[in-house]
């Protein structure tokens, strides 16, 4: 099983930033994609941005230009620094691991709980 956490998340006013951190921990033996998702209310979730093993990175159209997703292989860990805030972007903000837990093993996915993020004056 592989845990993931979220930290990071809260209420900021429009135009400013807030940085996001995941950390996987537990049966890890290869991270192939980090990404963050986010998800506002009566709305399906989405992808805000991702980064693979190679460290290519893709962004969602709204994502790019404000927002950079970054990672810490040592420390199993992404980033996402969000900048130039609007009150759309106001959502949950969901972290996605997908991972192997030994060499020949399926990739899995792990989701975290999630963590709030709020764009308001």
């Amino acid at each position: 099983q592989v845990q993931v956490v979220e930290s990071g998340g809260g209420l900021v006013q429009p135009g400013g930033s807030l940085r996001l951190a995941c950390t996987a921990s537990g049966s890890i033996f290869k991270i192939t994609t980090m990404g963050w998702y986010r998800q506002a209310p009566g709305k399906e979730r989405e992808l805000v941005a991702n980064i693979i093993e190679s460290d290519s990175t893709n962004y969602n159209t709204f994502a790019k230009g404000r927002f950079t997703i970054s990672k810490d292989n040592t420390k199993n860990t992404v980033y996402l620094q969000m900048n130039s805030l609007k009150p759309e972007d106001t959502a949950v903000y969901y972290c996605n691991v997908e991972s192997r837990s030994r060499i020949l093993s399926p990739t899995e996915s792990y989701w975290g709980q999630g963590t709030q993020v709020t764009v308001s004056s």
